[in-house]
């Protein structure tokens, strides 16, 4: 799920509105979102988002064609990784403090997904274990360790953590042909998420490397799609309902938060910071055809 996260610039528009968000009993959690699109593009989402406010991405410019990029403050870096199809480089996280590394993945000449990481304005491929055929790479924490998932030469699909040089392969035992590790905080907790034996997507947590899971669902999901985390262990998440909406939601002090832009038919969340504040993207209905991606920044309290 995190590849259909894509990303952007936030632009200090005004506030756009609050909605408050319960789960089950009082307390309420207060989102204010502002909207952020790159200027002047067709469609725009963002996929992370540091402790400094710097947000990672991807945008679609006036020639259909989409592209990575970092923002910070007011500096927009274009990211296309040079061994990338046109078009095809998605940066996905960011780690949380200090010098900016982006993790993110691109296709290649092939067409199969390699995983990446930018730093110090250098690509380096993330290609997976030895078995891998395809690999993407989703998070980064403070101290370089990467997470991502890849496909093997029998097409099952499997997270992995890597540390250097070493990869930890991550498995939820549920899991039925595929898990993804899709964030990690400074602590070594890694979000992953899985599709389970009746082809329905869940979410877990493990503390450990992969040794022991705990399953945090979104409650009366259909499918469930951990995003992110940060150093607290709040989560956010893409999930869909029973008419099959996507939706966002967070999982905040133990409990769980939905959310939806406003008047928007389409949202999701993308990555989030230790500042109360996370990013993600939507589509509001228009008058005209089908609407475009377009992004956000919420803060919570």
């Amino acid at each position: 799920m995190k590849n259909c996260r894509s990303m952007l610039w936030v632009m200090g528009l005004a506030l756009a509105c609050t909605v408050g968000a319960t789960a089950g009993d009082p307390p309420k959690l207060t989102f204010t979102f502002t909207k952020a699109n790159v200027a002047g593009a067709m469609q725009t989402g963002p996929s992370g988002i540091n402790n400094a406010g710097v947000i990672v991405g991807s945008y679609v410019d006036t020639n259909s064609v989409s592209h990575g990029y970092i923002l910070n403050g007011k500096k927009l870096t274009t990211l296309d990784d040079p061994k990338a199809m046109a078009g095809t480089t998605g940066p996905e996280n960011l780690n949380p403090n200090g010098a900016i590394s982006v993790v993110g993945v691109y296709n290649n000449s092939s067409g199969n997904t390699v995983g990446f990481l930018y730093k110090n304005g250098k690509y380096t491929d993330i290609p997976g274990p030895a078995s891998a055929v395809s690999s993407v790479a989703s998070g980064i924490n403070d101290t370089g360790a990467i997470v991502g998932d890849y496909v093997d030469s029998n097409g099952r699909t499997h997270g992995f953590l890597l540390k250097g040089r070493k990869y930890t392969i991550l498995d939820e035992p549920a899991a039925f042909g595929t898990t993804a590790a899709s964030g990690i905080n400074n602590a070594g907790w890694i979000v992953v998420w899985y599709v389970d034996q009746q082809g329905l997507v869940e979410s877990a947590v493990t503390k450990d490397n992969g040794n022991t899971y705990t399953t945090i669902d979104v409650p009366l999901a259909v499918d469930s799609y951990a995003s992110d985390l940060d150093s607290a262990g709040d989560v956010t998440y893409f999930w869909t309902d029973s008419a099959a909406v996507g939706r966002g939601a967070l999982l905040y002090a133990g409990r769980y938060y939905k959310f939806d832009y406003p008047k928007a038919i389409f949202t999701y969340a993308g990555g989030i910071n230790d500042k109360r504040t996370l990013v993600g993207g939507c589509q509001v209905k228009g008058k005209n055809g089908h609407p475009p991606l377009l992004g956000f920044k919420a803060t919570y309290k």
